[in-house]
């Protein structure tokens, strides 16, 4: 026989070419370090990320929405750049092919977001203070996911490309008409290493009423399909 029973050929980028297109870029940021490789491998990594996505570009369209997490929704572009998350060229040479950025946070969800998340980086000895706040954090990650789903949505009209910078694990559910195409260059995955590399070498908190519970904790690394879409996965390499 020819052909191997059970295998299936990866689709080609081409065949997604109609429809809604998303762009997701895992939005990785390194802890504060004075290491220079790390500073080298995050630039290899956003170099990376630009690469796959002028791929899928090519084969499919040019990206016409850029949308950000964290990001207010006045003076976007200065306040990314004031971020130093890595992502403001990329954005910036995005803006100047054409494209727009669209603010995807409601200003006050995000206020209550960076608060309820700063409380539960406290030293808590209280399991009852800890777990109110764990409720109301939760909560709150709630209405954020779901503004931040309706927001795309409203902007993202038929036949549209736009790219979104989010971190993993964050569960946003989107449309189900719009194709997700995840970009996964190779050092993402160094990059999750030295993360976990990092943390691991951290001093251990000792405070019982820790359960590693922070949406931004992503010592649970499943990426994207913590968030229940159906992605393409690396489709950018096809």
């Amino acid at each position: 026989m020819s052909e191997s029973l059970g295998k299936m050929d990866k689709p080609e980028v081409s065949q997604f070419k109609n429809g809604r297109k998303l762009f997701l870029v895992p939005l990785i940021v390194l802890p504060p370090s004075t290491d220079p490789s790390h500073k080298a491998l995050i630039d290899k990594y956003w170099r990376e990320v630009s690469e796959h996505v002028a791929n899928l570009e090519s084969k499919l369209s040019q990206t016409k929405y850029v949308f950000h997490e964290l990001v207010p929704s006045e003076d976007s572009i200065n306040q990314l750049e004031k971020m130093m998350v890595g992502t403001y060229q990329l954005v910036k040479s995005q803006i100047e092919k054409g494209a727009t950025l669209c603010s995807i946070e409601d200003d006050e969800i995000m206020q209550e977001f960076l608060d309820w998340n700063m409380c539960l980086s406290l030293r808590l000895h209280s399991h009852k203070v800890f777990t109110k706040i764990y409720d109301a954090f939760q909560e709150v990650v709630l209405r954020r996911n779901e503004s931040i789903a309706k927001r795309i949505d409203d902007a993202l009209e038929s036949e549209a490309v736009g790219v979104l910078f989010l971190r993993e694990g964050h569960r946003v559910q989107f449309p189900s008409d719009i194709q997700v195409f995840y970009i996964a260059p190779p050092s993402l995955d160094v990059l999750r290493r030295t993360i976990n590399d990092w943390k691991q070498a951290k001093p251990t908190n000792d405070d019982p009423t820790c359960d590693c519970s922070d949406d931004d904790c992503e010592c649970n690394e499943k990426g994207h399909e913590a968030s229940g879409c159906e992605c393409h996965c690396d489709d950018s390499k096809t």
